[in-house]
């Protein structure tokens, strides 16, 4: 069995914000879901109906980013649970800001931006994230993050992800890394699945 860890989102409150519509150029004709991509879209809001809560749409400019996420974290990201930068860190091997996302959790906006520098999404955005020592599958990540005292919460909206309404998701899955991203901007995207 690979070995498996789920990496930690911050845990403060914050005052909840209304969800507002993203303009501008759609990313949906270029972005593409791998069949165990939008495996793992379902399941979270398969999950999210055995809740009784509503599933999140797709995002198209969310999963952009969440793919060059995990495609940066595979290729620059040197795995360490005791490490200064965890996974929610980016490199400088792309064309955005790199960051080192610490776990006291002192720049969030390190990752909160990510989404409006890299597609043009009108909101912040909160990530998920999980390494396992195989390769990232669907399966695997909802069950490390539905055992997750951090990550369940923000899926289920409970704790402080309370007063949250979730208007847009994104996922990808590269390597040994997968993560989800989620917002309270729409984006209305339809799903694609990559040929």
């Amino acid at each position: 069995m690979p070995y498996i860890i789920i990496i930690s989102v911050f845990s403060w409150f914050f005052e909840a914000q209304p969800p507002v519509t993203i303009t501008g150029p759609s990313t949906a004709e270029v972005i593409c879901l791998s069949e165990e991509e939008k495996k793992l879209f379902d399941l979270l809001n398969d999950y999210r109906k055995t809740k009784k809560l509503s599933p999140i749409p797709y995002s198209a400019k969310l999963t952009q980013v969440a793919q060059a996420h995990v495609k940066d974290l595979h290729q620059y990201y040197e795995f360490d649970p005791g490490g200064d930068c965890n996974p929610h860190s980016w490199s400088d091997q792309g064309e955005w800001k790199p960051c080192c996302y610490t776990n006291d959790h002192q720049d969030p906006d390190c990752m909160w931006d990510k989404p409006r520098e890299i597609a043009g999404y009108e909101g912040k955005g909160y990530e998920i994230a999980y390494w396992t020592s195989g390769t990232a599958n669907a399966v695997e990540g909802m069950v490390g993050w539905k055992k997750s005292p951090s990550h369940n919460p923000l899926i289920i909206n409970k704790g402080i992800w309370e007063k949250m309404n979730w208007q847009a998701m994104g996922v990808g899955l590269y390597g040994n890394y997968g993560v989800v991203w989620f917002g309270l901007a729409a984006d209305p995207s339809e799903v694609r699945i990559c040929e």
